[in-house]
């Protein structure tokens, strides 16, 4: 069954905050198999004032990060675990190629497949786009586990 998520969805799937929240909606999600989300790329983001002044530039890292965020609501929404307090934690980040710049206001459009999906460890390609141009892609994997204890 495919749908939307809006951003109170996100939330309870993710425990990103601000400033580190990097997916404002999910256009498309396809449990155990793919999801199309959004970031909306605005002057106001923090990074923006030093990378790079006088020519702002989204940091190719974020971008992979952004990917990572989707494909972790992709993660909890399939294996039923919203609201359950688990966390998706990067392990590997693979072939990362940045095929051109993200400035503000554009709408970054974020896709993640699952390449395999087990209990605990999954692996992902991603994809980031600006208005079908490709701006950035991944392969990644990611551990399913507990919050730490503190």
């Amino acid at each position: 069954m495919a749908g939307a998520l809006d951003i109170r969805a996100v939330l309870a799937a993710l425990p990103h905050r601000y400033p580190m929240l990097l997916v404002d909606r999910v256009e498309e999600i396809v449990p155990d198999q793919s999801i199309r989300a959004i970031k909306a790329v605005t002057i106001n983001e923090p990074f923006f004032q030093g990378h790079f002044p006088g020519r702002p530039i989204m940091p190719g890292v974020l971008i992979v990060e952004a990917l990572a965020q989707a494909a972790g609501v992709l993660a909890i929404e399939s294996l039923g675990l919203a609201g359950s307090g688990k966390l998706v934690y990067f392990m590997a980040i693979d072939g990362a190629k940045f095929r051109t710049p993200v400035e503000p206001g554009c709408l970054l459009t974020l896709e993640a497949e699952f390449v395999q999906k087990r209990a605990t460890v999954c692996k992902f390609v991603g994809r980031a786009s600006i208005d079908g141009k490709l701006a950035a892609e991944a392969n990644f994997t990611a551990m399913i586990a507990d919050p730490p204890q503190g």
